[in-house]
C-alpha cells in the first residue's frame, strides 16, 4: 500500500490512518446540532480536505481500492449494528412489565 504525503504530520502515514484521524478531530456533531444532515457533512470534510485527498487519489492502487472496499463493507456492518440496536431499544420502550405477584382478584 502506498503512503501519502499528510499535510500536518507524518510524511508516509497510510491514507486510512490519515482519513481516520482526520474524521475523529471533525467537530461533526457541531454540525448536526445546526441542523445539517450526515451526508452535507461528509461533503464539507471532503471539501475541506480536498487537496489532501487529491494527494491520496494520485498514488492510489488495487490494494488501496480494496483496503477501501473493506472498510465499506466494515463501516455498512457497524451500521446495521446500530440500526438493531435502535430497533431492540424502541421494542423495548414498549413492552409493558407486568407483576404477576399483584394481581387483583
Amino acid at each position: 500500500m502506498k503512503k501519502i504525503i499528510n499535510k500536518k504530520y507524518n510524511k508516509n502515514e497510510p491514507w486510512f490512518k490519515w482519513l481516520t484521524r482526520e474524521l475523529n478531530s471533525y467537530e461533526a456533531f457541531q454540525d448536526f446540532a445546526s441542523g445539517k444532515n450526515p451526508e452535507d457533512v461528509a461533503e464539507d470534510f471532503i471539501s475541506n480536505n480536498m487537496i489532501a485527498i487529491s494527494e491520496i487519489f494520485e498514488s492510489f492502487d488495487e490494494e488501496d481500492k480494496d483496503t477501501l472496499n473493506q472498510f465499506l463493507k466494515l463501516t455498512e456492518c457497524e451500521w446495521h449494528v446500530f440500526r438493531i440496536l435502535e430497533k431492540q431499544i424502541a421494542l423495548r420502550e414498549k413492552i409493558r412489565f407486568v407483576d404477576f405477584k399483584n394481581r387483583t382478584k
